[in-house]
């Protein structure tokens, strides 16, 4: 059971996980789960995977934290990583995600006072979901999490994702970006068309527009490429990312390139925390690892055999709207609401969860195998039959 003395934003949590190993975790009653969530979209390696878990003890033991007015070794060394996985030229680093979009919003708004625009407006899409603070959560397009909040930030114009067409009608002069998932991942794992990032990057071309890609979901691995956007052979002005980064970790980037990166000078934006030695040291361990391993094309492969199997063994089920995803990012929307199976799930020693409702959303660890994805799709299946 929950203590009391922690605030009720979580709701009742009946599992107490102690353990973890590998794609595995361990409740307080010594009961074993496959991990089919990995902390939403977080521990792409899995639970104490060895090479961090070092990482991480020898950076503790020589510096955890030193403030951003002097230079850090390991943040630096991770910026040129992730500019050289990303074909990005600058980073800033934060705690989250959230703080990740914070600063991309910035640079944005920024940007419009540079070019004239005194109310500068952003695009974003309905359905979308890029944070809890007052500005990601005006950028959001989900009512439903904006409830009890207003008067919301302004400066945010939603359309329907994966149209085109709804952008090319807005008639704004003050509009400077646009502000996209790759994949909606809280929305229901939308997948939109494959040429819909490079229709925006055309769009934000010919307008003049930032194209700013909220990638804290879809980054590190997550969809079989290093960044989604690298199916698109694309580049954003803005990337934004989290998540699987510190492999649970709390740290956040905010990429940029070209007038972008130019953007925040000195006294414009800062973090106490973010890009501290100790998840720089570790991060860079992530995606040294990632790459070293092999793990991203292990998404690939892994992810299409989960969603081809989904789609074999769903086949003719009415309740089964659709099975969609990207690598290791699955959904399988059902055409009711179904909040239920993630208890379910439990009781048969699978850990997942539902977005929007209606869909069973998969992120296993990246270094998932066949037997694994065999078991995941056992008993989801099973689940699935059982409604």
């Amino acid at each position: 059971m929950t203590s009391p003395a922690i605030m009720n934003t979580y709701g009742e949590r009946k599992l107490t996980l102690v353990k973890g190993d590998g794609i595995y975790l361990w409740d307080d009653n010594g009961r074993r789960y496959l991990d089919a969530l990995s902390g939403i979209a977080v521990s792409g390696l899995g639970h104490n995977h060895p090479k961090l878990v070092a990482a991480i003890k020898q950076q503790a033991e020589t510096l955890i934290h030193v403030s951003n007015l002097y230079n850090i070794q390991p943040q630096e060394e991770l910026a040129e990583l992730l500019c050289a996985q990303s074909g990005m030229e600058k980073v800033f680093f934060s705690n989250s995600g959230a703080e990740a979009n914070e600063a991309a919003i910035k640079i944005a708004r920024k940007y419009g006072h540079e070019i004239g625009i005194d109310e500068p407006v952003i695009i974003t899409m309905n359905g979308s979901f890029h944070g809890r603070t007052m500005a990601t959560l005006s950028a959001t397009g989900n009512p439903k999490v904006k409830a009890g909040f207003s008067p919301l930030v302004s400066g945010f114009t939603h359309v329907d994702y994966n149209d085109v067409e709804a952008i090319e009608q807005l008639n704004d002069p003050n509009i400077v970006a646009i502000l996209v998932e790759p994949v909606q991942g809280e929305g229901g794992v939308h997948v939109p068309a494959g040429d819909y990032l490079n229709q925006l990057r055309t769009l934000c071309d010919k307008n003049g527009w930032l194209l700013m890609l909220d990638e804290i979901q879809t980054g590190n691995g997550r969809t079989g490429k290093y960044f989604a956007y690298q199916h698109n052979d694309i580049l954003p002005d803005v990337v934004t990312t989290a998540k699987g980064l510190g492999n649970g970790l709390p740290v956040g980037a905010c990429l940029a390139q070209g007038k972008a990166g130019s953007i925040l000078q000195p006294g414009n934006h800062g973090s106490t925390y973010g890009g501290n030695p100790l998840v720089c040291k570790g991060a860079t361990t992530v995606i040294k690892t990632l790459l070293n391993e092999k793990l991203i094309e292990n998404c690939d492969v892994m992810g299409r055999y989960l969603i081809d199997q989904f789609k074999q063994r769903l086949e003719g089920l009415n309740k089964v709207v659709d099975v969609r995803g990207k690598g290791l990012m699955i959904g399988i929307e059902l055409d009711t609401e179904c909040p239920e199976l993630v208890a379910k799930a439990s009781e048969k020693g699978l850990l997942i969860n539902v977005a929007a409702g209606n869909t069973i959303r998969l992120l296993p660890p990246l270094i998932i195998n066949k037997e694994q994805a065999d078991q995941i799709i056992d008993i989801v299946t099973q689940l699935v039959n059982e409604l």
